[in-house]
């Protein structure tokens, strides 16, 4: 790990250091830079405005993720000044809904890696691998295997675009210091046999591993991360709803650790229905709800309004009352997962 600061071309390629034109004069002759940036010294907001030019002359949003995803590339001051100055116009684009986009086209927009990538085939190495990382003060991964992408599926390798666009926003929304934001990919191969024959596809051409390969393989994960990094947060981010459940229940009151879809969403909506309900001077306990799907989100929706409504009903009164993918609630077509059951189970009389 760097102990000093580059001088020079090194300090310029740094993305977490260089400042571009904004260098001073004074700036520049001590770290070696003289003559290797036009003499101008601009302000941020003269770079910014540069940057927006650019940006307008884009035709589509992935043109522009492209282009955001090399500023970070170059200068990662600038990039979130950028985001910053206006979030409502460019979290869609670094985020949903384009980084969906960039996730099916991850191979063919690839220009520089970002965050760490670990084979399911080398767990014994992980940790030497997470050594390898830019900090050594990492605070939180966020962690996917491409196995739910948004609502795309199972994109393997290619979902390696939500970790690092998910931490962007840590950032650009909570000011946390990306310097201690550490994207990671579990790469454990896909379902997805279009990838797997797309020869620009980076990512292993296997099929994903049964359930007792992969608690093994997020094992030596979640081991290695605290070895390397003690008392990480992980964040699970856009895994399969199977998996998701079920390594959340296995590591929550191991490891500081959360799933976004589960437990963000859900602590969004409930957060949304207790305003609303403060604006009606109504209850919690006064309510029914009806979730339109009992998947990994509905399931934390439900749990996180049972939490909510401290009122002494018992589950069966109080719901939220969840109606399954296949229909009205009853006897299921397809054997529901566990949580699934659960919910079902709670079904209004």
């Amino acid at each position: 790990m760097p102990t000093e600061t580059p001088t020079g071309p090194a300090l310029l390629n740094d993305p977490v250091l260089n400042r571009g034109t904004a260098f001073t004069l004074e700036e520049r002759h001590e770290f070696g830079l003289d003559g290797l940036l036009p003499p101008a010294v601009e302000t941020i907001d003269r770079q910014l405005e540069r940057i927006l030019r650019h940006l307008d002359s884009k035709s589509t949003d992935l043109e522009r993720y492209i282009y955001l995803i090399g500023l970070a590339d170059r200068n990662e001051t600038l990039f979130f000044k950028t985001i910053m100055s206006d979030p409502k116009r460019f979290m869609p684009i670094v985020y949903d809904p384009t980084v969906g986009l960039a996730c099916q086209t991850f191979g063919d927009i690839f220009r520089r890696a970002r965050g760490v990538y670990l084979p399911r085939d080398r767990t014994s190495e992980f940790a030497r691998m997470l050594r390898n990382w830019r900090a050594d003060d990492v605070r939180f991964i966020c962690v996917s295997t491409g196995g739910r992408i948004l609502g795309l599926g199972d994109l393997g390798l290619n979902g390696m675009a939500i970790p690092i666009g998910k931490l962007q926003l840590y950032t650009a929304c909570a000011a946390v210091p990306p310097n201690v934001l550490l994207p990671v990919l579990l790469d454990i191969g896909t379902t997805n046999s279009k990838l797997r024959a797309d020869p620009l596809y980076l990512g292993s051409r296997t099929t994903p591993p049964t359930d007792e390969e992969l608690d093994e393989i997020t094992d030596a994960f979640v081991a290695a991360a605290n070895e390397v990094f003690p008392g990480v947060c992980i964040h699970f981010e856009d895994w399969k709803g199977t998996d998701a459940m079920r390594l959340l229940a296995r590591y929550r009151q191991r490891v500081r650790c959360f799933n976004d879809d589960i437990q963000g969403t859900s602590a969004i909506v409930v957060a949304g229905l207790t305003t609303a309900l403060q604006i009606k001077h109504e209850r919690f306990s006064d309510q029914r709800f009806l979730l339109l799907g009992a998947g990994s989100a509905g399931i934390g929706d439900r749990h996180h309004a049972r939490l909510r409504d401290d009122h002494g009903r018992s589950h069966r009164e109080a719901g939220p009352f969840a109606h399954r993918a296949h229909g009205r609630q009853g006897a299921p077509r397809v054997q529901p997962r566990r949580p699934q059951r659960v919910a079902a189970a709670l079904r209004p009389p």
